[in-house]
């Protein structure tokens, strides 16, 4: 029997002393609606959306496994699944404390006020979410936060150690994602006194995630494969259209859902989430064809995807029309930035800067040029009404965010590093993630090839990705 590390023993004993802990957590009553505050609707809309928003995180799990080589499917997906373990653990422990506590000077979130989820259950609702319960909103809270870590694997793939990425998850939720929360939706928040306008997380969602993910890939370095200049094909591209529907739908929720409630703000946040998508995915794919490129499934898809991070910010602050015009911008700016990066010697594995980081920066800028209290009188007039203030402020929050987010995510994975091996050995990278960390392999299916008209399924190569054509 092969000798076992603190190390491997260490995550084990963290969650069985937490499980252990919250035994001793007193069990309060459901809170009672004695004065009928709570909406059935507004609770149907935001239970769904809760549910909307975590389908984006196997979503994501397709989307970029579907990208990367074939020996390494299985370890980028998991990667952004077990987020879904790691932080909803943290989240009721301490991690909705620290975004949405008693605030503490507006940076942080007091970590006793709802340790263990104490009077979640029983507590009067949110103050910006009055219709709903508040344990609804901290659940709903809680997918934005799996899926923002999530997100950095695109950047990081094919060479992180797995251990190392569950120990960037915990870090990373804590350290850079919950303060940006807290500055940004908590009423005593510094960003949110500002006046800054961010509906549904392009500053603590996407441009935390993107500078995370440019953080990443300065740390770790180049892979070989890179180096060396060798084209790898997508694993699979039905798992990344596949993939964008689920992102695509998912993402209802995740701008609607902000809303917070079944009125007129989500459906007109559901109409610019779609139509922001739609242009992008356009805008994206006939640019490449204006640049001598084929039409492709990847770039529609890739596309769509940027849209939906820059609409994020402004879901709720901006008229549908205007929507058109964030998708097909942000898209051409994100793929002008993937051109250039791959021209650089920047290893980021699935241009995770050049989307969600660029992405939400272009979103948070239009937001500021493009918002109008005709739409939300909670919002504020952007610079093309007239209120340059309001530009500059988000312009403000921008560069704060990518500042921090960046150096905050590169001292942790520097940190990592210097604790764990961060990176796989070259060995290891050579016969793929799947097989090294998870002894795990990804086969490619069968395939149906067509025989005078007739089907006969035949095996496909899973190494080389070779079939025998009949």
């Amino acid at each position: 029997m092969r000798s076992i590390s603190f190390r491997q023993v260490a995550p084990f004993l963290i969650l069985a002393g937490v499980a252990v802990a919250s035994l001793f957590i007193p069990t309060l009553p459901v809170f009672e609606d004695k004065e009928g505050v709570y909406s059935s609707s507004d609770i149907a809309w935001v239970l769904t959306s809760t549910a909307l928003v975590f389908l984006m995180t196997p979503g994501l799990a397709f989307f970029y496994g579907g990208m990367v080589h074939r020996k390494n499917v299985i370890s980028t997906m998991i990667k952004s699944v077990v987020a879904a373990g790691v932080v909803s653990v943290l989240w009721v422990f301490f991690g909705f404390s620290l975004c949405f506590g008693d605030s503490i000077g507006g940076f942080i979130g007091s970590p006793s006020t709802f340790l263990f989820f104490k009077g979640v259950m029983s507590g009067a609702p949110w103050s910006l979410a009055p219709t709903i319960p508040l344990a609804l909103f901290a659940l709903f809270q809680l997918m934005f936060a799996i899926i923002t870590p999530g997100l950095v694997v695109g950047a990081v793939a094919e060479r992180i150690r797995f251990t190392s990425y569950i120990l960037f998850i915990a870090l990373f939720a804590i350290l850079v994602y919950a303060p940006i929360a807290h500055w940004t939706w908590h009423p005593e928040g510094f960003l949110f006194k500002w006046g800054v306008l961010d509906f549904a997380g392009g500053t603590v969602v996407h441009i935390s995630a993107g500078c995370a993910a440019l953080a990443g890939a300065l740390v770790l370095k180049r892979r070989k494969s890179h180096m060396e200049h060798q084209e790898i094909p997508p694993a699979n591209i039905p798992y990344v259209l596949i993939g964008t529907g689920l992102l695509w739908f998912g993402w209802f929720g995740f701008n609607a859902g902000s809303a917070l409630g079944a009125g007129s703000l989500a459906v007109s946040a559901f109409a610019t989430t779609n139509t922001a998508a739609a242009a992008a995915g356009l805008s994206w794919m006939f640019f490449d064809v204006l640049r001598g490129k084929k039409p492709s499934v990847l770039g529609f898809c890739i596309g769509a995807v940027v849209g939906l991070v820059a609409i994020t910010p402004a879901a709720g602050f901006v008229a549908v029309p205007q929507s058109i015009f964030i998708g097909v911008v942000a898209a051409i700016i994100s793929n002008l930035a993937v051109y250039y990066k791959q021209k650089s010697k920047l290893d980021d594995t699935l241009d995770v800067f050049p989307c969600h980081g660029i992405g939400g920066m272009v979103g948070m800028l239009l937001t500021g040029l493009l918002a109008t209290k005709a739409m939300n009188g909670a919002g504020n007039d952007g610079l093309f009404y007239g209120n340059s203030e309001f530009f500059f402020t988000q312009v403000k929050a921008l560069a704060i965010v990518v500042g921090y987010s960046f150096v905050v995510s590169f001292l942790i994975f520097k940190f990592i590093n210097f604790i764990l091996p961060l990176r796989v050995s070259s060995e290891e990278e050579e016969l793929g993630l799947d097989a090294t960390q998870h002894n795990e392999k990804y086969l490619q299916g069968t395939l149906l090839i067509s025989n005078n008209g007739k089907m006969k399924e035949t095996p496909a190569d899973a190494e080389k990705g070779t079939v025998d054509v009949i």
